[in-house]
């Protein structure tokens, strides 16, 4: 494995690790709607409430992480095509 690829995962690697060592609070904002049926409402609503949530988090991330993972495939598939050219073809 080449120096460049242990560099990327060592930087996401800080990524994460700095976004784990945030305070709790500032990751804690609720809007007030959800806050005051989550207090209003019996054990069954919380439980609805909470995998209404999930629901709707769920769709939006897996498509970034498709996305993510298309353009990434595309950038390398150009770079070995660039790499695979002989000397004196550049136009």
């Amino acid at each position: 494995m080449s120096i460049r690829f242990w560099m990327r995962l060592m930087g996401m690697l800080a990524a994460v690790a700095l976004f784990l060592a945030l305070p709790l609070p500032a990751l804690a904002q609720n809007c007030a709607l959800c806050y005051t049926q989550r207090a209003a409402a019996g054990a069954g609503v919380i439980q609805a409430l909470r995998s209404g949530i999930l629901i709707l988090i769920i769709p939006p991330t897996l498509g970034t992480v498709g996305l993510f993972f298309v353009i990434h495939r595309r950038i390398n598939q150009f770079r070995l095509a660039d790499d695979a050219a002989e000397p004196g073809q550049d136009w």
